[in-house]
Order: C-alpha cells, then structure tokens, then sequence
C-alpha cells in the first residue's frame, strides 16, 4: 500500500523528535509539542530534574523539567528555543484498530529511527491497571521511549513506553493535554519496578498476591535512603495493598514535603517489613516501569 507523500510525513516527524540524556543514565526520545519549546516525553526517561536535549539539526540545549505525572509516566520539559517544529496532536479518543502506526525514536543509538505497523487496540493491559493504553505492533527498543507514535497524517496518538509481549504500548495523547492542562506534580521515589506474583501469598503474616519486585533502585534516590533493595516487593502503603502500578504512582502524585509508608517483602517472602521513606523535597524524578 502507497500513502502520497509518506516520505515527508515521515521526515516531519522526525524533526518533531527529539533526543533526550541524562546524567543519571542513558537517553530517551521526546517529541516537540509547541514551537516555544515545550517537549514531552516519558517520566522514566527524565528521571532527574534536568535534561540535554538535541534536536535533529544538532543544536543542544539544557532542559528543565517543569511538570510530571508518574501515574500515566509523563514528564514535559522546556528548553529556551522558539519556532521549533512541533508535531500535531491527534485525538485519541478517535483512534480505531487496523490504523498505520508510525514510531519515530532513538534505539540504541540510531537517531531518528522509524518503524511502521498497525494499531491493534486501545484500552486497559492485564496487570498495568486501568488506564488505556495505545497497543500498536511496531518493533520497539531501549531509546525509543518517549518519542511519538503517529497515525498515517504524522499526528501524534500517543507516547511509546513500553513492549508488552509483542506489541508497543502508547500513552494516549489526550493524556498529554491533560498534563498541560493540570500539571500534576508526582514525588520521585528512584525505582524501577515490574509486577509480580508474590511468592507465599496466604501464609502466615503474607496475605498479599500482588507485588511490584524492585529491578533497579537509583543511587542518592529516597528508595536508596530508606535501604530499599533490587530484589523487594513492594506490597502496599500503610496496610492498603497495591493492586496494580498505578496504585504506587497514584501514591507519588501530589507536592511538597511528605512521608510514604510502604509495606515490602524482603528474603523469605513471609513475614512484612515497613520502612518509611521521605518523599516530594524537589521537583525529581517519578517512579514508572522502564521501556
């Protein structure tokens, strides 16, 4: 199938797209939202309050990250540039199966990398929780998240971050315009986690059978203070268990100084620690699961 004028579709899009780094790890992908300088992208990918950001003509510029909602694992950040080439929204509302899908991003290294597929649905994933999610099987790869997925026009659906089994998954970027509307601000806690069975569920003190298993915990990071652990399960705060990972970044929104207590798992999987951790000091980092 030929679509007229592809080729400059594409080339747009890709100018719309941005590389992002960090000092703290790695690098993402971000996508152009307004010509004043105002980027999107994943919170997971920004992870510290700063940025650098290239553009596709090779200009660099320091970025600030000035709003962050951990729960849908958004973050906007703004560099100091004006008549930059932003991509159009579309409304992801309207968004039905069987659509081209293009993904714009950095993998591994490869800027600007595109890759085509089909929307497959759009709805809640089995143990994300309940927000939807664009599901689209376009090949992803670390460096991608971030960027934009777009329809056949070059307008943006949603915000790729993550593959579950085989497909790509979006935040829907009516999302998007949600946090530019709002500004939720969430806490940084520094983890990565993944859901989990919990092991001995039903036993003795454990009653829980849902978990979030700690892949990684950022050093200098609250989690890293309060001595939480690679390897935990988070359970739960303050005896309400989590049921889904949107229960931990629901537990991160809001701002100023706080404290957060959580119930975890640590070795025999039996028997429940509790550790409080200071959160929401600074504008920082939000909790997400990595793509």
């Amino acid at each position: 199938m030929s679509i007229t004028g592809f080729g400059e579709i594409a080339e747009q899009l890709r100018r719309s797209t941005v590389l992002i780094r960090t000092r703290s790890r790695g690098g993402g992908s971000g996508i152009i939202w307004s010509g004043d300088g105002v980027i999107v992208t994943n919170a997971h990918v920004v992870r510290g309050s700063q940025a650098q950001i290239q553009l596709w003509d090779g200009r660099e510029f320091e970025a600030a990250v000035t709003s962050r909602d951990p729960r849908h694992d958004l973050a906007v950040v703004r560099i100091n540039a004006k008549n930059l080439p932003a991509a159009s929204a579309a409304d992801s509302s309207k968004i039905r199966a069987g659509e081209l899908a293009i993904a714009i991003g950095n993998p591994l290294g490869f800027v600007g990398a595109l890759t085509t597929g089909v929307i497959h649905a759009v709805g809640p994933v089995r143990g994300l929780g309940p927000q939807p999610w664009v599901q689209a099987d376009v090949r992803l790869a670390p460096g991608n998240s971030g960027g934009p997925l777009a329809d056949a026009r070059g307008s943006v659906m949603g915000i790729n971050t993550m593959v579950a089994g085989r497909l790509a998954l979006a935040i829907p970027s009516n999302a998007v315009g949600d946090l530019l509307a709002e500004g939720p601000i969430g806490a940084w806690l520094g983890v990565t986690v993944r859901p989990v069975e919990v092991p001995g569920a039903g036993r003795r003190e454990n009653l829980y059978n849902f978990g979030m298993l700690l892949l990684d915990v950022e050093p200098g990071s609250p989690a890293a203070s309060a001595s939480l652990l690679p390897g935990d399960i988070l359970l739960g705060t303050e005896g309400k268990c989590f049921a889904s990972v949107d229960d931990l970044s629901r537990a991160l929104l809001g701002s100023g100084p706080r404290v957060l207590r959580l119930e975890f798992l640590r070795g025999d999987y039996v028997h429940i620690r509790r550790v409080t951790v200071p959160i929401g000091g600074q504008l920082a980092p939000g909790s997400s699961v990595a793509a």
